[in-house]
């Protein structure tokens, strides 16, 4: 189960990683950064940990901070670790150069405007699912679906955010 205290280390992870990532590539053409394999790899790994940190945050933080589309920062770090002969040099370094540091900047604002000592003390109106579940409450919502139930109404009983819901 991951923990609501854990969420504020997660999301300084994202920071640190991001900061890495932007001093990485400053001043750095796509060329440069195609040729140079130390910096390749570098940007890589660091994307990998900031998906990787976005992936462990909990269900609920992410259900509070809708602004980030949590499932592709998740998404990115699964096929660079997964699928990685698939990743083009343009995607990975589009994602470093445009996308990193505005994730980097609103999760900058949610470590400065969390209470996090109420944020750790507060139930989930859910507890976290374990994979089983998980695969149980993505067929209740594709049957709740079909019946033309909000999406509001098929996240409360589910615990599936509108993104998730949209995309069965």
């Amino acid at each position: 189960m991951r923990e609501r205290q854990r969420d504020k280390g997660r999301l300084t992870d994202i920071v640190e990683y991001s900061d890495n990532i932007i001093e990485l590539l400053e001043n750095m053409t796509f060329e440069q950064f195609v040729k140079d394999k130390r910096t390749y790899y570098a940007v890589m790994k660091n994307v990998e940990v900031v998906g990787e940190a976005a992936y462990m945050l909990t269900k609920a933080f992410k259900k509070a901070h809708v602004e980030i589309p949590w499932n592709v920062v998740q998404g990115m770090r699964h096929v660079l670790v997964h699928d990685y002969a698939n990743i083009t040099s343009e995607t990975l370094y589009d994602t470093a150069v445009n996308n990193i540091p505005e994730l980097r900047n609103q999760v900058a604002r949610y470590l400065c405007e969390v209470n996090w000592d109420e944020w750790a003390k507060s139930e989930d109106s859910f507890p976290e699912m374990d994979d089983s579940d998980r695969e149980k409450n993505i067929e209740l919502a594709r049957k709740m679906k079909l019946d033309n139930i909000s999406t509001e109404l098929i996240s409360k009983y589910t615990g599936l955010n509108a993104e998730e819901i949209s995309a069965l």
